[in-house]
C-alpha cells in the first residue's frame, strides 16, 4: 500500500465553500486550469487527506477532506486537457488557520503554498499537515 500524502486544496468560498461540500456529501474538484495543480491532482490517490482553504474571502484552511476517487477527466473541460479528483468532508477544522498565521510560522516557512501562492492544489509534507492540525486545535477555545 502507497504512503498517504497530504495537500491543501483551495476554492472560492463563494463559489465553492466547505459548507457546499458538507452538504454535498461528495463533489468534483473541478475547474483547475494550472499545469503544476493539475499534475499533483493527477499524483493524488485514495485516502490522501487535503485542507479546505478557503482562498480570495476568509484566506484560511477550514476542514478536512479525503480524496475518494483519483483523477479523471474533468466534466467542466471540453478539452480534455484537465483532470479532476472528488473529495469527500472529513471534518471541520476546530477553528480556521488563516494564511497570515501560517506565513508567521517558522515550522511553514518552507510550505509550498506559501512560495507559489497562486497555486491552488499543493502538496504538503505531513508535518506541515499535522502542525496546522495542531494549531487549529491549540487556539480553538
Amino acid at each position: 500500500m502507497s504512503k498517504r500524502q497530504y495537500w491543501l486544496m483551495k476554492s472560492e468560498p463563494d463559489c465553492f465553500s466547505w459548507d457546499d461540500l458538507v452538504a454535498k456529501g461528495k463533489a468534483e474538484w473541478d475547474g483547475v486550469r494550472n499545469a503544476q495543480a493539475s499534475n499533483n491532482m493527477k499524483a493524488m490517490k485514495n485516502g490522501d487527506l487535503a485542507l479546505f482553504y478557503h482562498s480570495q474571502t476568509g484566506l484560511e484552511a477550514v476542514g478536512i477532506m479525503e480524496v475518494v476517487e483519483e483523477a479523471k477527466p474533468d466534466s467542466t473541460d471540453d478539452s480534455g486537457r484537465w483532470v479532476a479528483v472528488h473529495v469527500a468532508p472529513k471534518r471541520k477544522l476546530p477553528r480556521g488557520v488563516t494564511l497570515k498565521e501560517m506565513k508567521a510560522d517558522p515550522a511553514l516557512a518552507d510550505m509550498k503554498m506559501l512560495r507559489q501562492s497562486r497555486l491552488s492544489v499543493a502538496q504538503l509534507t505531513q508535518a506541515e499537515f499535522d502542525h496546522i492540525l495542531a494549531m487549529a486545535d491549540s487556539r480553538a477555545n
